[in-house]
């Protein structure tokens, strides 16, 4: 099993927006990947990490699971449209795709 994390940054007072936004993404797309609200979650900046960071979370098996999944969304439509949305709400360049394995 593996985690992956896409992390970005919420531009100054934009942050419960950007939060809206993931989970009306989780409930509009994710659920139509197959990424259903067991297998993700989204986390925000703390201790020891920057307030305005946004981390959405999503369980996979493997890598392949990850790659169908991107091939799926570049089929749906309003996809890009959700894109526009967030865009003008991150800080620019603070977007970041990790993937970590589960031990």
């Amino acid at each position: 099993m593996m985690i992956a994390r896409w992390q970005l940054d919420a531009r100054f007072g934009h942050k419960n927006e950007v939060i809206n936004l993931l989970k009306n993404w989780n409930e509009e797309f994710g659920t139509k990947i197959g990424w259903t609200a067991d297998k993700t979650r989204i986390t925000t900046g703390s201790i020891g990490v920057a307030e305005s960071r946004v981390v959405s979370e999503i369980q996979i098996k493997d890598l392949a699971e990850l790659s169908d999944a991107f091939e799926k969304l570049n089929g749906l439509d309003g996809h890009a449209e959700w894109g526009k949305r967030m865009e003008p709400l991150i800080v620019s360049g603070s977007t970041c795709w990790e993937i970590h394995r589960v031990i």
